[in-house]
């Protein structure tokens, strides 16, 4: 009997866990942004091309990186308005990015939707002067819809997906730089 007693008070506290977290989750905000930037020493218009080409962003995203056996299909013109990809990786997810705007050498916009994941994402690169250089800023924002799970992962986001923007921007950096 003892057992029983301490596998009720178990299942209890799970459950009171579980609607804690919940409540929380609810009354979290459903939207996201991160933002990372980084100067690189080229100008705008080289660190552009990188960019507004969806061929080349398996040189400098960690996401690609990270699964060199990503499987990637190529779409729409060779860069800018309309280019994009979809992947297929087993670490990454499954996705599809599209180019909503190039506006060289300022920024470029686009439109990420995760197969495994309902809500859309839009992101953007811009690109400044800055002295010698450039400064690249990198934003992603989305919305993670009513969910109170999905809201806490919008409570996470930056701490997620900002490490990996911080580690893309330094690739860029390394081959925009490169001679």
């Amino acid at each position: 009997m003892r057992a029983l007693k301490v596998i009720k008070w178990i299942l209890l506290a799970a459950l009171a866990l579980a609607a804690l977290l919940l409540a929380i989750g609810a009354s979290l905000p459903g939207r996201f942004e991160v933002r990372r930037s980084l100067v690189i020493g080229a100008a705008p218009e080289r660190v552009f091309g990188f960019v507004a080409r969806p061929r080349s962003w398996p040189q400098w995203s960690v996401w690609n990186r990270r699964d060199p056996a990503m499987k990637i299909d190529y779409f729409g013109p060779e860069s800018g308005l309309g280019a994009g990809w979809s992947w297929k990786s087993r670490s990454e997810g499954d996705g599809r990015m599209l180019l909503t705007l190039a506006e060289s050498p300022a920024r470029v916009k686009f439109d990420l939707a995760f197969t495994d994941f309902d809500q859309p994402v839009e992101g953007e690169l811009t690109f400044e002067p800055a002295g010698t250089g450039t400064r690249a800023t990198w934003i992603m924002r989305g919305d993670m819809g009513r969910s109170p799970l999905n809201h806490w992962f919008a409570f996470f986001a930056d701490r997620l997906m900002g490490p990996d923007f911080e580690g893309g921007l330094a690739n860029l950096k390394r081959l925009a730089e490169a001679r």
